[in-house]
């Protein structure tokens, strides 16, 4: 007799044979089977498979991140020449506001991960994080009109614009930051609201789950396509209204897309404040600072039957490692007092879950951090690339190419790389492997990733050696004065946007699969604060290089004329960090340990009469 498993979640029945022609009764998956994964429907009910999520909802979700994006980056990519330009700042000043506002941006991602996590779940949090983004935007293009771009078609280079009042002034950094409110809440949730749709229990479900992560990396870019081509050529001739305009019709439209989709979302309930449990470990654990805890997890201690620590989410094994965690689930004579025999105080016993969400979190932070040396790298595409090809030979015939549209080679990367890792090499590395594979896994894409970044710097610095080579011998200090062609970037362009495809998507997997079920969305946040710190340490990296390669009357690495610096060194010094940055890495990913799940938990107050539904254990068997 063979014994096989089936989910009884399902309610059809379906006859089929075996090879010996004895007839056998099944169950076959219907539209009213519930998913596996613990998500609910829009009124707490079990999610139904058939009618919810899936990529019915992930389409929706693709078109959403694309208008948004879109939005976003039709203030956010020109917004250092409307300060230059209409504000009249100096470029020192209009960098460092730029920065500080692109920072805050990344800041505002952790509170929306902290409040949907927590609180308000993740649908909840990108619906109000949007309306914010809208009436940032909708305020941004009213004070433009209004105040700002005065008179008509200022701003464009070559007409200054009016002198602004300090309440106008103050109105557009009060519209710019809500923008920056709006779209920082929203952007850590939406992605891995959008991994919420499929069922990552389910074979089929689950292979798109993965998939997604990669067209959503590639809407974001299709997104920033239309800013940076055709907003950023309204932008550059003044006509700033009309851009922010198109930006808030695209947010306004976005917002409306994604409620429309309501009814077939698919979600996951709030698991409350997750700082507080990570205070009980710490505290417990401390107070047991003098324990000894035996090898093995008999004695630690972990609730009975399917309540979990985390409300809603699933119990995790324990695992080796920070052993002094392990103090704070250790159960002894004073944790059970003569009142509270059987909810101890979780100030001096915490479960066995809770110390692994814990060990999870700093399992994590060493991957991110190697994270941030590759935003290094890609945050150069929007500064000194640019600056570097702003030195070359722009022109085609009497076309002018301008040096920040040379980005779009880039976006044309990561749309090609993106077939090619799931069409090709994925189905390739599954034969290789065996049929169950997926491809590579989410570390191996995100050292790859690190791989072909080296390979960008070492291209742009080969790139700088011929264009200093070229430049002419009798106009050393001028700008522009090289033959060589700007064309000659699209290799490092192509090689940045190739390595984002399997960094960045990568990134998106990893801390979406790997977070614990109470901080999904703060797995998300983590691959933006990266980007984040990524440009904070290339600026720092600038100065220390500027302040040591200018002593002795020398003009240093990046002078304001490049012809007279060596921007090549600063490009191979990048590439060499990465190299160092890469075996650390691969250190780390040696040494991480994947997170380990229980069956799912149910809350308390989850519906106990479902009837589509099983119960903890979903598997039953029949035999053959």
């Amino acid at each position: 007799m063979i014994e096989l498993n089936v989910y009884f979640q399902v309610k059809q029945l379906k006859e089929i044979r075996d090879v010996e022609g004895r007839k056998l009764k099944i169950y076959e998956e219907d539209e009213h089977e519930c998913t596996l994964d613990g998500t609910v429907d829009g009124r707490g009910r079990p999610a139904l498979r058939g009618s919810s999520g899936t990529w019915v909802a992930g389409i929706i979700i693709l078109l959403n991140q694309g208008l948004a994006t879109l939005a976003f980056f039709g203030v956010g990519v020109n917004l250092v020449l409307f300060l230059t330009r209409v504000l009249q700042q100096n470029n020192a000043d209009a960098a460092n506001n730029v920065s500080k506002w692109t920072g805050t941006v990344y800041i505002f991602s952790l509170v929306g991960a902290f409040l949907s996590d927590s609180y308000w779940g993740r649908y909840k949090t990108c619906a109000i994080f949007q309306g914010i983004f809208v009436m940032g935007l909708v305020s941004l293009s009213l004070t433009s009109y209004m105040f700002l771009v005065k008179p008509n078609g200022c701003g464009d280079g070559n007409h200054p614009c009016k002198v602004h009042t300090s309440f106008e002034i103050g109105l557009f950094y009060v519209s710019t930051y809500l923008v920056a409110l709006g779209n920082g809440g929203y952007q850590p949730n939406i992605a891995t609201f959008g991994a919420d749709q499929f069922d990552g229990d389910h074979p089929k479900e689950g292979h798109s789950k993965v998939a997604f992560f990669s067209y959503f990396y590639l809407a974001l870019n299709l997104g920033s396509l239309f800013s940076n081509t055709v907003l950023g050529y309204f932008e550059d001739h003044g006509m700033w209204t009309l851009g922010f305009w198109v930006s808030t019709a695209s947010a306004i439209m976005a917002l409306v897309l994604f409620l429309l989709g309501t009814p077939r979302y698919r979600h996951f309930k709030p698991t409350g404040n997750p700082l507080s449990r990570f205070s009980q470990v710490i505290v417990a654990a401390t107070k047991k600072w003098t324990v000894k805890v035996p090898t093995g997890s008999e004695a630690l201690y972990e609730v009975e039957g399917k309540e979990c620590a985390i409300k809603g989410g699933r119990k995790m094994l324990h695992t080796q490692g920070f052993k002094f965690l392990d103090k704070a689930a250790y159960i002894t004579s004073d944790d059970f007092s003569q009142q509270k025999k059987i909810h101890p105080s979780p100030w001096r016993l915490c479960t066995v879950t809770q110390v692994e969400e814990v060990k999870c979190i700093l399992r994590l932070l060493p991957i991110w951090l190697c994270t941030i040396i590759y935003s290094v790298v890609f945050t150069q595409m929007a500064s000194l690339f640019v600056e570097q090809g702003a030195v070359m030979k722009t022109t085609v015939g009497k076309f002018r190419i301008p040096p920040a549209g040379m980005s779009a080679f880039d976006i044309l990367s990561v749309a090609f790389f993106v077939f090619l890792s799931r069409r090709v090499l994925d189905p390739i590395v599954s034969r290789v492997r065996n049929m169950k594979s997926k491809g590579l896994t989410e570390l191996q894409r995100m050292g790859i990733g690190l791989i072909i970044a080296i390979m960008a710097m070492v291209s742009a610095g080969i790139v700088e050696c011929y264009r200093l080579k070229s430049v002419r011998k009798d106009c050393t200090d001028c700008n522009g004065s090289s033959s060589l062609s700007i064309f000659w970037q699209v290799p490092q362009y192509a090689l940045i946007g190739a390595s984002e495809v399997f960094m960045y998507v990568g990134q998106l997997e990893f801390f979406n699969d790997q977070a614990p079920d109470g901080l999904k969305s703060f797995g998300s946040a983590l691959c933006m604060t990266s980007i984040s710190l990524g440009n904070y340490v290339s600026s720092l990296l600038v100065s220390i290089v500027m302040k040591i390669s200018t002593k002795d009357n020398m003009p240093g690495w990046i002078p304001g004329n490049l012809n007279r610096g060596h921007l090549d060194r600063f490009f191979f010094m990048l590439a060499a960090l990465t190299a160092i940055d890469f075996v650390v890495y691969m250190a780390c990913a040696k040494w991480y340990k994947s997170i380990k799940f229980e069956g799912k938990c149910r809350d308390n107050d989850s519906d106990e009469d479902s009837d589509c539904c099983s119960s903890e254990n979903d598997l039953g068997s029949f035999r053959v």
